[in-house]
């Protein structure tokens, strides 16, 4: 088979393959902490892969084969250790291309397992900060092409249409009380997601104002509000898939109209008590992207609306982590009292004064 013929029957069956899924589920959820404010979860745990990220792995790769990037047989190499290497192992397999995932080895087994599972290849490096020329190293040396998550995600996604994210959300609540959203809210990761979400608002000349999570150890909150590309952390982000060390190029500040740093305790907390309001477990940044929904309802108090936000990942991946108390408490989260405090609030009672005194808020909402 040509090049071209080859190309061509990968994006055929990326194609299909998102023909047979369906579009992922609009959650309503109501809090008696803020009447008048309808909150929805667009839930992405249900694609194939498992994740949000299953969305830019389709994005990357439908990229990467029209930009002549990939050819048959040459592997695919990411930086990642989480849900992004997950979801591109699946497209990997599907195309029949090897796939590794370069990551530090302090990454945990059930990680690797993930990954493994998914066909791909999990190759371990001493030092964190050499992922990604470690990954620039093997794609090279393979012959293959090192995908660059951080580089691409904000461009690889078609923000003007085509099914993506945000036109699917504007889809979805067309038939509720307040089918234009208030907020759009997102934490950031690449920032692809965020971008996408930004542009297309502009684009359709919504009302909609979007909003961007950041971790707590993570520089994107202050770029947000110095625009200073070189900052850097020695430390990564304790919830996994969101928060940077580094700026990264697919992060645009402009697409947004506020930002909120959320304490990484607060965040796990509203996890815990997100999955008891639901039934079911979520991963540990849609607990970051409640606490900043919540942040974005406060400044509408006394006005109805509406605001989505995502369901990143089904909490299932996180049993022995931040479900695990013993876990939570030697990584520095213990949360109970948190927990509570939170889980009261969105009953009906007030603003936790830990929250208010430790979240930070920048752009429309400072």
């Amino acid at each position: 088979m040509g090049a071209r013929a080859w190309t061509a029957e990968c994006v055929r069956k990326i194609e299909a393959d998102f023909q047979r899924s369906a579009d992922t589920h609009l959650i309503p959820l109501e809090l008696p902490a803020f009447p008048g404010i309808d909150f929805y979860l667009k839930d992405e745990s249900i694609h194939p892969s498992g994740s949000l990220k299953h969305r830019l792995a389709r994005s990357l790769f439908l990229y990467a084969l029209c930009n002549g990037w990939l050819r048959e047989g040459a592997p695919v190499v990411e930086s990642s250790s989480g849900s992004t290497a997950v979801s591109e192992a699946y497209f990997a397999r599907l195309l029949g291309l090897p796939f590794v995932a370069v990551m530090p080895a302090t990454v945990s087994e059930a990680k690797r397992r993930a990954i493994e599972f998914q066909g791909g290849r999990c190759h371990l490096v001493t030092d964190p900060t050499q992922v990604y020329a470690e990954a620039r190293r093997l794609a090279q040396e393979g012959g293959g092409h090192y995908m660059d998550q951080f580089t691409y995600a904000e461009r690889a996604t078609d923000w003007r249409g085509n099914n993506n994210i945000a036109e699917s959300i504007f889809k979805q609540m067309e038939r509720e009380r307040h089918p234009v959203p208030d907020w759009l809210v997102c934490s950031a990761g690449t920032g692809g997601t965020l971008a996408t979400l930004g542009r297309f608002v502009r684009y359709g000349r919504h009302a909609t104002r979007v909003c961007g999570a950041d971790a707590e150890r993570s520089v994107f909150f202050d770029h947000y509000l110095c625009r200073d590309a070189g900052l850097s952390l020695e430390c990564g982000s304790r919830i996994e898939g969101i928060g940077r060390p580094r700026v990264e190029a697919s992060f645009l500040p402009d697409v947004m109209d506020a930002m909120v740093k959320l304490p990484d305790v607060w965040s796990v907390a509203a996890t815990r008590v997100l999955s008891d309001w639901l039934g079911r477990p979520v991963g540990p940044s849609t607990g970051t992207n409640l606490l900043a929904a919540l942040a974005c309802a406060r400044s509408m108090l006394g006005h109805r609306g509406s605001i989505v936000t995502l369901l990143c990942d089904s909490g299932e991946r996180y049993r022995d982590t931040y479900f695990d108390a013993g876990w939570r408490a030697a990584a520095g989260l213990a949360c109970e009292a948190e927990t509570a405090a939170l889980a009261a609030w969105l009953a009906g009672g007030s603003l936790p004064p830990g929250l208010a005194e430790s979240w930070r808020m920048a752009g429309v909402l400072a």
